[in-house]
């Protein structure tokens, strides 16, 4: 009895109530769609498709269906000209070609004769965008010397300053300020002031300073306000017509 208790039970696949192998969407590993990548792939083969209806055709071949240009030999073109009609040309100065004078063929070297070279000078080359880069003079690079250094730590500089003027050999004593040019504060500002006196300018009694005419300077006969006095006549001056009269501006 108590070998039976110590025997393992085997479990049965049957007996079991639990979902089969096709309730889990596992990748199949059967085929080249959809295979399992954690599995090795076999190489895998296919059969093509059947060619439309070339099994039910007599004919095979397309027939007739391209074109050779006839102008086409064996050789190349045939070299028959052809002519065709073009419009009216916008531009007449296609059409300005040299006449058989404008040629000067005794100018030319004859072939096959040995000549000396000649050289000339060609004309400007053209721009390109590759020659705009800038030459090795115009770049400035930082100066290595020195106590200012933007991008590496530069030691310690030192420097003379010039001889000063003052108390030097060169020192010009002319130039230094007399007494004159210095504004001495008054000694009554900061120490007591003594009275001060002062005299006056000599006064005169108060008195009418105008000038007044003397005797002699009236005419009491040349007076007639005070009596009855015959009419007096003149003769003026003779005056013309042409004289412009006489306009005065008086605006502001």
């Amino acid at each position: 009895m108590d070998s039976l208790k110590s025997k393992k039970n085997i479990p049965i696949a049957a007996r079991q109530r639990g979902p089969g192998p096709g309730r889990y969407a596992l990748p199949s590993t059967c085929g080249y769609n959809g295979h399992d990548f954690t599995k090795y792939t076999r190489p895998a083969y296919s059969f093509g498709r059947r060619l439309g209806d070339f099994a039910t055709k007599k004919e095979c071949s397309p027939g007739p269906a391209y074109f050779i240009d006839p102008s086409i030999t064996r050789s190349g073109r045939d070299g028959t000209p052809a002519y065709s009609l073009l419009a009216r040309q916008t531009y007449l100065g296609t059409f300005k070609t040299p006449s058989p004078g404008a040629y000067s063929p005794e100018r030319v070297h004859p072939q096959g004769e040995r000549n000396a070279p000649r050289h000339s000078i060609g004309s400007r080359t053209r721009y390109r965008k590759r020659d705009g880069n800038p030459a090795p003079n115009k770049y400035s690079l930082p100066k290595v010397l020195g106590a200012f250094q933007p991008d590496k730590q530069s030691s310690p500089g030192y420097s003379m300053t010039a001889r000063s003027m003052i108390g030097g050999y060169a020192e010009d004593m002319a130039k230094a300020p007399g007494p004159g040019n210095y504004n001495a504060a008054l000694p009554d500002l900061y120490k007591e002031r003594s009275p001060l006196y002062s005299m006056r300018r000599r006064s005169y009694m108060p008195g009418d300073n105008t000038m007044k005419p003397g005797p002699g300077a009236h005419c009491p006969e040349r007076v007639v306000i005070n009596r009855p006095k015959a009419a007096v006549h003149s003769l003026g001056i003779r005056h013309s017509e042409f004289i412009c009269p006489l306009i005065v501006d008086v605006s502001d």
